[in-house]
């Protein structure tokens, strides 16, 4: 069973308490100071449990980007309790944040956010970096991760000899790395072509059937109904999580069984 597959329901975090939730946002605000401040999140209250796909749907100026601000521990909420596999992460420092993420989160981002000069392996070990393995365990995990994504051929390829489906799933391969807790997918497919989308979102859809939880930001309602639930965000509000039933799947991905 690869390093990435199925995790428990339950299981016991570093430095906080047994969860059966990767995500429990609870009153959630973020308030940006002005003249005039401006309420870009408002009392935001949402849980994904463990192995949950969720979906979180909106207009431009929704509000998405703070709540993925939020929710990736880019940014404190300035009201609210934000817990994070049941850590209590308004208590962390932002260094205990930037380690939490680290440790937790793996990004996917509709820009592809890989360093151009080094090879699919080497992008992919960077997100080790600064974990305390040593360089042959950060490329071996590298080379797995990469296997997982379907890219073993290109290991030593560069980002500009890639296409543009293979650059994303270099950057899935990068955020499963470290093993994450959590897949924050923002507009993964945003870049890309049908085609590319297709495989990428399918992708996404394996990882989450082996168990990991994904929650993924999208302007694309088709792509929304992929997700087990989906919840809209409009004027930096969240409706309650509704459950996607058998809406159409776009780019011919199959439905769930």
């Amino acid at each position: 069973m690869s390093f990435w597959r199925h995790r428990p329901a339950k299981r016991q975090v570093e430095n906080g308490p047994l969860s059966s939730n990767v995500i429990e946002l609870v009153g959630v605000s973020l308030t940006y100071s002005g003249p005039p401040p401006v309420e870009a999140l408002r009392l935001a209250t949402v849980s994904v449990p463990a192995g949950d796909y969720l979906t979180i749907v909106g207009r431009s100026g929704s509000g998405k980007s703070t709540l993925l601000n939020v929710i990736g521990l880019l940014d404190r909420p300035t009201a609210g309790v934000y817990r994070l596999d049941g850590i209590d992460t308004g208590e962390l420092s932002d260094g205990e944040l930037a380690s939490l993420r680290a440790r937790r989160i793996g990004f996917v981002f509709q820009s592809f956010h890989l360093m151009p000069h080094r090879t699919a392996t080497e992008n992919v070990g960077l997100a080790l970096l600064y974990s305390g393995t040593s360089s042959a365990t950060r490329m071996s995990v590298a080379r797995d991760a990469l296997d997982r994504v379907g890219l073993s051929h290109r290991l030593g390829a560069l980002p500009t000899e890639m296409s543009g489906g293979e650059r994303q799933r270099v950057a899935v391969a990068r955020a499963l790395a470290a093993q994450p807790s959590l897949l924050l997918c923002d507009e993964p497919t945003g870049n890309l072509d049908s085609e590319s989308a297709s495989v990428v979102l399918e992708l996404i859809e394996e990882l989450w059937r082996d168990g990991l939880t994904v929650l993924m930001i999208t302007h694309d309602e088709r792509i929304a109904g992929l997700g087990r639930r989906t919840v809209e965000i409009r004027d930096g509000q969240l409706t309650q999580p509704t459950a996607t039933g058998e809406r159409a799947r776009p780019f011919e991905v199959q439905s769930r069984g």
